[in-house]
């Protein structure tokens, strides 16, 4: 094959390779690769937490059109392994710019590859499933066997989770909410603060112990990145936070690990949900969202015990789980991302349903 310094290639673990050019930081990189079909967001899907571990691979044509926007930023760098696009923009035209997409991913040493036909891996992925990848300029040298044994870190969540306990004042007397932090997004905290609550985000492997010691009034078990399984000591956690009959909240990941806490089982999907345009159907009343998603796992709703809870929401899609209502404590979780960052914010009335589930506790009518 021939090659060239402006030349990188992308091989995937089923020995197929996709030529293209380099952008961001130089390197090689090897990852799990999913796509995500959002038009628009890319600073927020860069710089969200629950993307560890992945490359991402955007499935509309052009990228970087509207520069850099650290106000749009989920967290405080990005945290994909890497980026594919179809065409990177190097002249963004827009007045919150603070510079080029390109320039960004190289100062964080993020490895991007451009010219890459998008649609066309994309469509491979939902045909024959998420595959590993690897960037390099070599790809003669790619060794095939461990690029399939690769798989996200098991410790990755406490890996991006804070270290110590921040604390973000709300109204007096408002709510008093703890977010178990497994990778969470600033749009999460945001919906709190803008809703009057206080906010403690604790780091992923907090003891039940310590969180009651901050008396909350609600507990959100927040999104993250990899397998829900892996995380054992959170899963505990909430059995033991369970007892207290605290009102526990669950968004994306938190939604898996409180399933999992319950007995119910996860399943790893095909290729996942990723993108803002993912309709769900409430069971309640039939009513369909669209809503912003981005998860590679699921909780089996078979599995889930009608003496423990019921599910709230499915997928119009593909009839997988949504959301599930517990019996017990007020607590209900739900898959997608009813913060959105980005995305539709129908679903931000999620939040307020919690909140009030929290004052009907203080009230003693839970």
């Amino acid at each position: 094959m021939k090659q060239n310094s402006q030349t990188l290639y992308l091989v995937l673990e089923n020995g197929r390779v996709f030529r293209g050019e380099p952008f961001g930081a130089e390197g090689e990189v090897m990852c799990e690769m999913v796509f995500a079909t959002g038009m628009t967001g890319y600073m927020e899907t860069l710089t969200d937490k629950s993307y560890a571990g992945h490359g991402v691979i955007q499935t509309f044509p052009i990228i970087g059109n509207y520069g850099v926007i650290p106000a749009d930023m989920e967290g405080d760098k990005p945290y994909v392994s890497a980026y594919i696009v179809r065409e990177c923009c190097d002249t963004p035209s827009n007045f919150r710019s603070s510079g080029t997409l390109d320039s960004w991913l190289k100062s964080y040493g993020v490895v991007g590859i451009k010219g890459i036909d998008t649609r066309s891996l994309t469509r491979l992925i939902r045909e024959r499933g998420v595959m590993n990848g690897m960037i390099t300029k070599n790809p003669e040298a790619c060794d095939l066997e461990a690029l399939r044994a690769y798989s996200v870190p098991k410790d990755v969540v406490p890996s991006v989770s804070v270290k110590t306990v921040e604390y973000h004042p709300g109204n007096e007397g408002g709510p008093r909410v703890v977010l178990l932090d497994c990778g969470y997004k600033k749009s999460i905290l945001d919906c709190f603060l803008e809703r009057g609550c206080s906010v403690y985000i604790v780091p992923a492997l907090t003891s039940a112990k310590d969180i009651t010691a901050l008396s909350p009034d609600g507990i959100l078990v927040t999104n993250g990145p990899g397998d829900p399984v892996n995380n054992p000591t959170i899963i505990e956690t909430v059995r033991e936070l369970w007892d207290t009959g605290i009102p526990i909240f669950g968004i994306c990941l938190g939604h898996q690990i409180i399933a999992l806490a319950h007995g119910f089982k996860t399943t790893k999907m095909k290729y996942g949900h990723r993108g803002e345009n993912q309709p769900v159907r409430r069971h309640t009343d039939g009513r369909v969202f669209i809503t912003a998603q981005n998860h590679g796992y699921t909780v089996v709703p078979e599995s889930i015990d009608p003496k423990k809870g019921k599910l709230l929401y499915s997928n119009v899609n593909d009839g997988s789980c949504e959301g599930i209502e517990y019996i017990e404590n007020g607590s209900f979780t739900v898959q997608f991302h009813p913060e959105a960052g980005a995305g539709p914010r129908d679903t931000r009335f999620i939040f307020d349903e919690f909140i009030s589930r929290m004052k009907n506790r203080r009230a003693g009518d839970v």
